[in-house]
């Protein structure tokens, strides 16, 4: 936790008060925090900086506030879409996705998705939510990710695609295209990551003609988690 995130509704003017089991036992255990310490701290959706903790029992933290005036990092120019991996694959790659800076995220169903992943507790808004934070915290952001679930491929293409492409670039990831994955991008870009098998021939097809680009990232098969992270990092 390199940033204690801090809800809202744990704020006043002046202080700052978390109950919260998790975070009380990193206080403890990782932070080794004492009475007098400076750590950073960010408000959910607002500004970052430092607050000295006042107290500190097993049962809550009460922080005196100063200046929060750092702004979270920016975030990168992407949306991205997609299919929606194993359950134990998603929370991680939340994490990962969330600590590279991607704002807008839509969750995906594809043809290689298994059904049976849509009902994984880890959809659950709060089970989202959680993964989101840990993401942020790891990164010292403070600006939670939009995340859309969307349970059908035709109707993503029909409904939702057109308009993410009238502002963004499209790119489809998926072995075998011509071209390598590019560069240093600074244009919006909307990305779009199959399932652990792949879109299927009929998807790449749909998305190409719908006006996006394919790409590669070379001839290994890659993890999604390390796909999605390897794709952010060389796009941006």
């Amino acid at each position: 936790m390199n940033l204690i995130l801090l809800d809202p509704s744990e704020v006043d003017a002046h202080h700052a008060r978390i109950t919260d089991a998790r975070r009380l036992t990193h206080l403890h255990d990782v932070h080794r925090a004492q009475q007098g310490d400076r750590l950073t701290v960010g408000i959910q959706g607002g500004a970052m900086g430092k607050a000295s903790l006042i107290t500190l029992s097993q049962h809550e933290a009460l922080f005196a506030l100063e200046d929060l005036c750092e702004s979270a990092p920016p975030a990168l120019p992407v949306h991205l879409v997609l299919a929606l991996p194993r359950p134990r694959m998603l929370a991680r790659t939340l994490e990962h996705v969330t600590a590279l800076g991607v704002k807008e995220i839509t969750l995906l169903h594809t043809k290689r998705v298994e059904k049976s992943y849509w009902q994984s507790p880890e959809l659950r808004a709060d089970k989202i939510h959680q993964h989101l934070v840990l993401g942020l915290e790891q990164a010292r952001d403070t600006l939670l990710p939009n995340v859309t679930l969307c349970k059908g491929f035709k109707a993503f293409l029909e409904g939702q695609l057109p308009q993410l492409l009238s502002e963004r670039r499209g790119l489809v990831a998926h072995p075998g295209m011509e071209n390598a994955c590019p560069r240093d991008v600074d244009e919006p870009t909307l990305l779009l990551v199959g399932p652990e098998g792949g879109f299927i021939p009929w998807e790449v097809e749909q998305l190409i003609q719908a006006g996006c680009d394919g790409m590669h990232l070379g001839p290994r098969i890659l993890r999604v988690e390390t796909a999605v992270t390897a794709l952010l990092s060389r796009l941006f």
